[in-house]
């Protein structure tokens, strides 16, 4: 596993694990590797000294193989209990071979290592930094549309799509950052800034924030988790033929995130823009509204442009950034989501565990 946390902040190693120290070796069973010498046969030639408390005394030690005690009888099997690369102390599971990385294995360490690792300093939040990111993606936004509306070349659009679709993705992360309370103390200016970002591109501020909120505290639990959480089979068998095309066959799964926001997953029932959804508590109303009425003044302004500059203006300009973000955003959380093929994660592997 790695042992490094890396963070714009620096690097710093996170605290060594050892395994287990064995006890019950007998001494007097140990051997050395070729070599059928015990300890007791080894020879300590004399050493001369000019001082006389030491003229008779041996200080040498005369071998004939390497200092490298074999491993007793059972000793291999031990190495290999889990953990991981033989660190740890997990009965019952066992590494494939070797010092083989074993993705149902937990890690030799835990959260609290990995936060401890990281300088102090990363944990302070700057709502004056944050702000200048916001300003600078915000200024590269419509930096990029303006040159593509003054160039307006077909050899230019599809590196502006390119460019403008991840700048879009760049927009939701400073949102995603908000939603989360890591972009300042301040929870106004969360919300403020979450909403004037997620609304420019059309993402329901509170709807999603509290959804995400809940994927976090059920990740890959079956039937509580929010998004991108493993179907079971009882739900794969009710879904028609039409869904299950559009959810497994690429590049339709990388097209899901506006479907997401009006129908959640399947087997799951009301919207991230209905305040009645089971989604959220009745306190949690008001703010689902207000994020519904701010993307529904987005929606409006898109279509007023669409008559100011025209429906394939803002097509080009808007429209197609737009399904390059939702491409972004759905190919990263895929990834983030799906790890190795042959075994589950170790963190999914303890059923009902939310």
């Amino acid at each position: 596993m790695a042992s490094w946390v890396l963070s714009e902040c620096g690097l710093k190693p996170l605290p060594h694990i050892f395994p287990r120290p064995r006890t019950g070796i007998n001494p007097s069973k140990a051997r050395f590797l070729h070599s059928k010498k015990s300890i007791t046969d080894l020879k300590l030639p004399s050493v001369k000294c000019s001082g006389d408390f030491s003229r008779d005394r041996n200080w040498g030690l005369k071998v004939s193989a390497p200092l490298r005690v074999a491993p007793l009888e059972g000793e291999d099997e031990e190495e290999r209990i889990n953990g991981v690369n033989g660190i740890g102390n997990n009965k019952g599971v066992e590494e494939e071979e070797g010092s083989e990385f074993d993705p149902g294995a937990p890690p030799p360490f835990k959260l609290a290592d990995i936060r401890a690792a990281i300088p102090k300093h990363c944990w302070v939040k700057d709502p004056w930094k944050s702000m200048s990111y916001v300003v600078r993606d915000v200024v590269v936004v419509f930096g990029l549309a303006a040159a593509a509306a003054y160039l307006n070349n077909w050899v230019v659009w599809p590196l502006y799509w390119a460019a403008q679709g991840t700048m879009f993705w760049a927009l939701f992360v400073l949102g995603h950052d908000c939603g989360h309370g890591s972009f300042s103390n301040d929870h106004k200016l969360n919300s403020v800034v979450g909403h004037l970002l997620h609304s420019s591109i059309l993402v329901p501020y509170h709807g999603w924030r509290i959804s995400h909120r809940t994927h976090h505290q059920n990740h890959g639990h079956v039937e509580n988790d929010e998004s991108w959480h493993p179907l079971s089979e009882k739900i794969y068998r009710t879904l028609d033929s039409a869904t299950r095309f559009l959810r497994f066959k690429i590049p339709f799964p990388l097209l899901a995130y506006p479907f997401y926001l009006w129908s959640r997953s399947p087997g799951k029932t009301g919207s991230h823009f209905d305040p009645n959804s089971d989604l959220f508590v009745p306190s949690e109303r008001k703010d689902v509204i207000t994020s519904t009425v701010c993307w529904t003044a987005m929606a409006a302004l898109l279509v007023g442009l669409s008559f100011v500059m025209g429906p394939m203006q803002l097509l080009k300009l808007y429209g197609v950034p737009y399904w390059i973000f939702v491409m972004w955003l759905d190919l990263v959380t895929y990834l983030h989501h799906h790890g190795h093929e042959d075994k589950l994660p170790w963190y999914r592997g303890k059923v009902g565990v939310t």
